[in-house]
C-alpha cells in the first residue's frame, strides 16, 4: 500500500495531511525518514508519524456532535470532515456508520468496526434516530397521523416506516425514524408542504448527545456499542 494511503487508514489524518507530514520528513518507515509517498508499506514494516509508533490494536467507536458546516466524508481536499475534528485519534481506517447533511448538526457515530456500522446501519435493524425539527411554516396536529401511516416520497415505490412526530412548538417538532433514507426527514416535510429550516440529531439508538458540545467527541461506553 502506498505511505500516503496507509497512513490515511491508519490515524486520523487525510490523505493531503499524510503527504503534508511525509514531504516535510516527519515519517519514518523501520527507521529511516521517506519523503517518498508512493513508497509501499505493510503491516509488517514500523511506520512512525511525528514520532508515534501507528498502532492497530483494538477497535475504535466514538460520538461526535458535528456542527453545521462540516461535511460527512473521510476525506476531502477542499472542506472540513468529521476526520478533520478528531484531534489525538490515531487508529487504523475510521468511517462513518451514518451520515448528516453539511447543514445539519447533532449525533454522528464513527468507527473502524465494518460490522459494528452495518448493524447500526442496516435498515432490517430498525435503528431509531431522534431528532429535533425546525420549519418554515406552522405544524398542525393531523401531521401527527401523517408521519405515523408513512409518506411516499419522489421516486420511492414504497412509503416510509411508520414514523413518530411530536410537535413542541408552532414550528418545531421532535422526530424518532427507523430507516435512514438519503435526505430523508427534509423530504418528508417537504412532501407535506412544509421546508425544514433546521435540523439536528439527538441520538442514535441509546447513543445520545448529552451536554456533548460541538466539535467535540467522545468514546462510547461499553454497554452503548453492545446496544446494536
Amino acid at each position: 500500500m502506498r505511505l500516503d494511503k496507509y497512513i490515511s487508514q491508519h490515524t486520523a489524518a487525510t490523505r493531503s495531511l499524510a503527504k503534508m507530514a511525509i514531504k516535510s520528513g516527519r515519517v519514518l518507515v523501520n527507521g529511516e525518514v521517506v519523503k517518498d509517498q508512493g513508497r509501499k508499506v505493510s503491516d509488517t514494516d514500523e511506520v512512525c508519524v511525528n514520532g508515534e509508533v501507528i498502532s492497530q490494536s483494538g477497535e475504535a467507536y466514538i460520538l461526535y456532535h458535528k456542527p453545521a458546516g462540516v461535511i460527512c466524508a473521510t476525506e476531502d481536499e477542499e472542506q472540513e470532515t468529521v476526520i478533520d475534528h478528531l484531534d489525538g485519534i490515531t487508529h487504523k481506517t475510521l468511517h462513518l456508520a451514518g451520515r448528516l447533511d453539511k447543514d445539519t448538526t447533532g449525533v454522528v457515530l464513527i468507527t473502524s468496526d465494518g460490522q459494528w456500522s452495518h448493524r447500526v446501519t442496516s435498515p432490517r435493524h430498525e435503528c431509531s434516530k431522534v431528532y429535533v425539527v425546525q420549519t418554515a411554516d406552522p405544524l398542525s396536529q393531523g401531521l401527527i397521523e401523517t408521519f405515523k401511516e408513512g409518506i411516499l416520497l419522489k421516486d420511492n415505490p414504497k412509503p416510509t416506516r411508520p414514523a413518530e412526530l411530536e410537535i413542541l412548538a408552532e414550528k418545531e417538532a421532535k422526530l424518532t425514524l427507523t430507516e435512514g433514507r438519503y435526505h430523508q426527514v427534509k423530504r418528508m416535510f417537504g412532501a407535506c408542504g412544509n421546508k425544514v429550516v433546521g435540523l439536528k440529531r439527538l441520538s442514535v439508538g441509546c447513543v445520545e448527545i448529552g451536554d456533548l458540545e460541538e466539535g467535540d467527541y467522545r468514546e462510547l461506553t461499553e454497554e452503548e456499542i453492545a446496544s446494536f
